[in-house]
């Protein structure tokens, strides 16, 4: 089997197993309401219910409270988004099906349980509630089903993923949550004992049918073709399609630009320490720049001296040490000049370089890109009311982004790196919905309700994540995706659909089905446009950020590209080699290319 049949089957089959269980529940729902209700053991849940009412003291009123928070809304996503991006960024190597698997056990529990309460109506029971109900079917418990698709998922990777005997007291502890919170839930009166054991039985579903597809063997989540097996892909080539458009041969390099020359390196003093700046020093010798002229950083000059070093002329190459916010300071100063760039990737997120598939390991990535050739890519130009035109070369965007970036700690991005941002975003998910209209390439405006905006040259995040799967650096195109999940079901259906991008095969592209190509998934939702110029107003000033910068709030953004301003320093073409996202492939279409 090929590995685009692969990866087809297993989404197939993940699909049919979610209709079966979700089927199997409805059906079980029924049958405790219509069929059982009143008769057996079903007949006694009323007195069990009332024994625990009449029995509540100060300190079980505590302890269950505080497991009703453990397993509470907030609770579940909170625990749920920390440990996925945990799983992304283990120092050994990113656990991208295990992530997948937490994530979408429980996106994929919330979405069953909602369609059961639709069809099933049973009311809670009648005794004083010691929290607030739903408006949802007391059958079955989403507590007790969330719990154990988070917890329970835990102890199946603990208890299959590491070794020594630790793990086994661990598992034991994470096994133990579950039926804690559904006794808490009994004793609060929210649910009877036959909406917990469908609580139990709705989150162990989940984890066999996302165990059976994400971790049951080794190419289960990704498509993978078994070594010695299946069609071998070309270098470069996206598998399962075309290989797309040719890819730019590397401009030539003028005499003594690649040995000797005039270097100018912009430093970022706290990302690029002592030790890292020699080590450049003594790669740029080992490649013939000998006449190197060194600037820093500072918050009035984001990149130190550069523009008076071009303006001086002379210069054959600039290395940027940093993250992406000095790479767009010194792009805005270079772009349009043919100076290239060389990237030293030392920042928080370095989606420039993770892009463009460069090594993580700095003084690598200078290594690896002084010994290849120079290639154009685009650029983008943002403005807006408050905003002056400044050039980007990675995303731009406004909402719950730029609240996150805002708010990212600065001690903690020290010490965490991009993972501060998740713990930011944590303070977001309830943040209101703006009003905004949406104009590309000067049609007519689209208006739309979404969490947050965002505008990229380039399409994955942090941890491989592909937020913008068309995007690529130069494709003369810049994408959009409007990002609106609604409630807690919404933030973990997209949180695993984007998860879910990094098994599938590279160049991907959002489906398309349905009225005017759109596809729900869940209650999560992107949309996705592509134009060379976007205009985009709110209804309200909204905070706004470029390359991970915020610059301030503001009520409009227009963003246009500028097609191969940018040359750059890299050992291969853009999108040659995957990035460790897996490139992008194939083009851009007109809006709206899908909806999910």
């Amino acid at each position: 089997m090929t590995t685009e049949n692969g990866g087809s089957a297993h989404r197939s089959r993940l699909v049919w197993l979610v209709v079966a269980q979700t089927t199997s529940m409805v059906l079980l729902g029924l049958w405790v309401t219509h069929v059982a209700a009143g008769r057996g053991p079903l007949a006694l849940e009323g007195r069990v219910s009332q024994a625990f009412a009449e029995h509540r003291s100060p300190v079980g009123n505590g302890l269950t409270s505080g497991l009703t928070l453990l397993a509470g809304t907030e609770g579940i996503v909170g625990v749920t988004l920390l440990c996925v991006a945990a799983l992304l960024v283990l120092p050994s190597a990113p656990r991208w099906r295990e992530a997948a698997f937490l994530g979408g056990s429980v996106a994929v529990q919330s979405a069953v349980f909602l369609v059961v309460t639709f069809f099933v109506e049973r009311p809670r029971p009648d005794v004083p509630q010691l929290d607030g109900a739903p408006p949802t079917s007391s059958f079955p418990s989403g507590h007790v089903g969330a719990s154990v698709a988070l917890y329970g998922g835990l102890a199946a990777l603990v208890l299959s993923r590491t070794r020594g005997p630790w793990r086994y007291l661990t598992t034991g502890v994470l096994l133990l949550v579950p039926p804690a919170v559904g006794l808490s839930r009994v004793y609060r009166g929210m649910h009877h004992p036959s909406d917990v054991l469908g609580g139990l039985l709705n989150g162990a579903a989940t984890l066999l049918v996302l165990g059976c597809v994400f971790l049951s063997g080794r190419g289960a989540a990704d498509g993978r073709t078994p070594q010695g097996t299946g069609t071998r892909t070309p270098k470069g080539t996206a598998r399962g399609g075309p290989a797309g458009p040719a890819r730019p041969a590397p401009l030539p390099l003028p005499d003594g630009r690649r040995r000797g020359g005039r270097v100018v390196v912009v430093r970022h003093p706290r990302g690029c320490p002592d030790r890292l700046a020699d080590e450049v020093r003594d790669r740029l010798r080992r490649h013939g720049f000998t006449a190197q002229r060194w600037t820093s950083t500072t918050v009035d000059r984001p990149c130190g001296s550069l523009a008076e070093e071009c303006a001086a002329g002379g210069v054959g190459l600039v290395v940027v040490c940093g993250g992406d916010g000095t790479v767009r300071g010194c792009a805005d100063v270079v772009a349009g000049t043919g100076i290239p760039l060389a990237l030293v990737p030392c920042g928080t997120g370095n989606l420039l370089a993770r892009n463009l598939g460069l090594p993580s390991d700095p003084a690598t990535a200078l290594d690896e890109a002084l010994a290849g050739g120079d290639f154009s890519i685009d650029v983008g130009r943002v403005q807006g009311d408050g905003l002056p035109p400044t050039r980007f070369t990675v995303m731009a965007g406004a909402g719950f982004d730029a609240a996150m970036v805002r708010d990212a700690s600065e001690v903690l991005k020290a010490h965490l790196g991009w993972a501060a941002y998740a713990l930011s975003a944590l303070r977001h998910l309830r943040d209101p919905r703006m009003r905004l209209s949406v104009r590309l390439d000067g049609g007519r405006r689209i208006r739309r309700r979404a969490r947050m905006v965002v505008v990229g040259n380039v399409g994955a995040l942090q941890a491989g994540l592909e937020l913008l799967p068309r995007a690529r650096p130069d494709s003369g195109r810049l994408e959009v995706v409007l990002f609106d999940p609604r409630g807690a079901v919404g933030w973990l259906a997209a949180a695993a659909h984007l998860a879910s991008r990094v098994a599938r095969r590279p160049g991907a592209a959002p489906a398309a089905g349905g009225p005017g190509g759109a596809v729900s998934v869940a209650a999560g939702s992107l949309e996705y446009f592509g134009a060379t110029r976007i205009e985009v107003r709110f209804a309200r000033a909204q905070d706004r950020e470029v390359d991970g910068d915020t610059v301030g709030r503001g009520a409009r953004l227009t963003v246009e590209t500028e097609p191969g301003a940018l040359r750059i320093r890299l050992p291969h073409a853009p999108g040659a080699v995957p990035a460790p996202s897996g490139a992008p492939g194939g083009t851009s279409h007109t809006a709206p290319t899908a909806h999910i």
